[in-house]
């Protein structure tokens, strides 16, 4: 009888534990599909340096500081889904609830800064 109670009682441990990796996952995966055309923009900068002269007179660096500059922003945006999913599967459902709060506000007024500046 003392084994069962212990194995029910880790039971609902483990299935938290199950269901923040599935969170953590499927967070990683909506990170992923959001980032996947800024990430192919940025390896195709980064892959091909003539693309500087897109910015003409935006840019005025070598072609080995572009090319660092969009290989950097490549490595950054390959490793957000996995950021992403690490933190959702570590923080609390206080902390991510504020982070979720922070996010939305930061989009809001993205959106509106984005409509005053094309008036």
């Amino acid at each position: 009888m003392g084994a069962a109670q212990k194995t029910q009682s880790r039971s609902p441990v483990g299935q938290d534990t199950w269901k923040a990796g599935l969170w953590a996952f499927f967070s990683g995966v909506i990170v992923a599909a959001l980032i996947a055309v800024p990430l192919s923009a940025s390896f195709a900068f980064a892959t091909h340096p003539e693309t500087r002269f897109l910015f003409t007179n935006a840019v005025d660096v070598s072609a080995t500081g572009y090319a660092a500059f969009w290989w950097v922003a490549t490595l950054f945006l390959l490793s957000l889904p996995f950021l992403v999913g690490f933190g959702v599967a570590r923080m609390s459902r206080k902390t991510l609830g504020i982070l979720a709060g922070i996010v939305v506000i930061f989009l809001i007024a993205l959106l509106v800064l984005a409509q005053v500046s094309f008036w």
